[in-house]
């Protein structure tokens, strides 16, 4: 699992650069992101499953179609949201005292 999770973060962190570089490129960029918002959704929501994977995936659409906000890294985001931010629940557990 351990192994899984830190895949996933390089994975993330791939997609960010790659996301970020069209701001590199003077007048192509911004229509370099009109193709990479969906791939970009796609991989997130395949990356995270369930409700969280598709918020997400709706949330770094956006900021890869939106001028300027290519500089937010969505994947690494969601990432620390995920494994490090997230509180995971814990069981719920009843002490029975016997006294004699």
């Amino acid at each position: 699992m351990k192994n899984e999770k830190y895949k996933l973060l390089r994975k993330g962190i791939l997609y960010d650069l790659i996301g970020m570089a069209s701001m590199a490129i003077p007048f192509i960029g911004p229509f370099l992101d009109i193709l990479w918002a969906p791939f970009a959704a796609k991989k997130m929501n395949d990356m995270y499953k369930g409700t969280e994977g598709k918020i997400a995936s709706v949330f770094v659409f956006l900021e890869e179609i939106l001028p300027f906000s290519d500089i937010i890294p969505t994947f690494t985001l969601m990432w620390l949201y995920k494994f490090v931010w997230k509180k995971q629940t814990t069981p719920q557990t009843i002490e029975v005292r016997v006294n004699e």
